[in-house]
């Protein structure tokens, strides 16, 4: 049995794919040696964890609504303003999350889990199920790691508050202390690309959400390019196109997360043998670049594979190695090109 680290990763209702990837792992028999949990990736990996079916699971996914999770705040608006400790109250999430777990702690949990969150005040990182911080409820943990700033209050645990462990890191996949494993399987949910989004005139909210998510994707796109051991599997559900706080696609969201866990692991060798390095899985790609709409600003050599460019004598960027063996981190460049010039196409796996 490989031991392996399972990371669910924040994405707001992107999250419920989540369950279709606990779906197809179980299809596979694949039970993680623990997991960890991010923003909605903490409210999914703790009723995993608790002892919920991924059946049970997925029947609260299809009749979640947004008024279970997001009711604006209107009497702390009006009467602090600025001062409001968040656009939506805090209730109906801590509703939820205590009447999914109860007042479980993580000792009496049925499968080990490690939730990420951030002191709001010093900034400080903390994974609630680590040794020392076991000892409190699971729920309290869970809804500090949804907390995030602006859109809901930090939550208090211990005389400290607590924000959204997106403001460290969304996809928490840096090995903890202690831990013995020989792959790491992440699911990244979040709105990654530029795919036709329009935020520009949505107003406020949506303005910040996007800027956010700007934020956390950069800081997980370097996490991840700079990952060597163990070998990291990396399950992306195409679930980017689905704004943030959107209650109208559950269904398609437990579906893309089923489907893009099965089309990853049902390949042949689809774990990589723990000797392995890097970020998986890789395909043969064909790397070309346009010449006619590269501008030779050089974003290419920023965010592409180390040597997977250069500059011509023309000022124009080529493809050093025109047929690489990519992984989806590499892939990067293509969406940071300003002018659209880099063209990639699959060959192979």
């Amino acid at each position: 049995m490989r031991r392996f680290t399972l990371v669910l990763g924040g994405g707001g209702i992107r999250g419920l794919a989540h369950v279709g990837v606990l779906h197809a792992l179980t299809d596979h028999h694949l039970v993680p040696q623990e997991v960890v949990g991010s923003s909605v990736g903490a409210i999914v990996a703790a009723a995993w964890c608790a002892g919920m079916s991924v059946g049970e699971m997925h029947e609260i996914a299809l009749q979640l609504r947004r008024r279970d999770l997001f009711q604006l705040a209107h009497g702390e608006m009006a009467s602090k303003g600025m001062r409001s400790a968040g656009v939506y109250r805090a209730e109906p999430l801590e509703d939820l999350v205590r009447g999914l777990l109860g007042d479980l702690t993580f000792a009496e949990l049925a499968r080990p889990l490690l939730v990420n969150t951030v002191d709001v005040n010093s900034g400080t990182q903390v994974f609630w199920g680590s040794p020392g911080l076991g000892d409190i409820p699971v729920a309290d943990a869970v809804i500090a790691s949804c907390a995030l700033p602006g859109f809901l209050p930090p939550h208090e645990i211990r005389g400290r508050y607590f924000v959204d462990g997106a403001a460290a890191s969304n996809l928490p996949v840096s090995p903890l202390p202690g831990v013995v494993r020989d792959l790491v399987i992440a699911v990244d949910v979040s709105g990654r690309g530029r795919q036709d989004v329009t935020v520009h005139d949505e107003g406020f909210l949506a303005v910040y959400a996007r800027a956010i998510e700007i934020g956390i994707q950069r800081m997980d796109e370097a996490s991840l390019r700079r990952w060597t051991s163990p070998p990291l599997l990396l399950i992306r559900p195409a679930v980017w196109h689905i704004p943030l706080l959107s209650f109208r696609d559950n269904a398609e969201l437990v579906d893309a997360g089923y489907g893009a866990a099965h089309a990853v692991l049902d390949r042949p060798g689809a774990l990589p043998d723990p000797a392995a390095t890097g970020v998986f899985p890789r395909a043969r790609v064909h790397v070309r670049v346009i010449a006619e709409r590269c501008v030779g600003c050089r974003a290419c050599l920023v965010f592409g594979p180390e040597g997977q460019f250069r500059m011509a004598a023309d000022g124009k960027a080529v493809a050093a190695d025109p047929t690489p063996s990519w992984s989806p981190v590499d892939a990067l460049c293509v969406t940071q090109c300003p002018t659209d010039a880099i063209e990639v196409t699959r060959l192979e796996g």
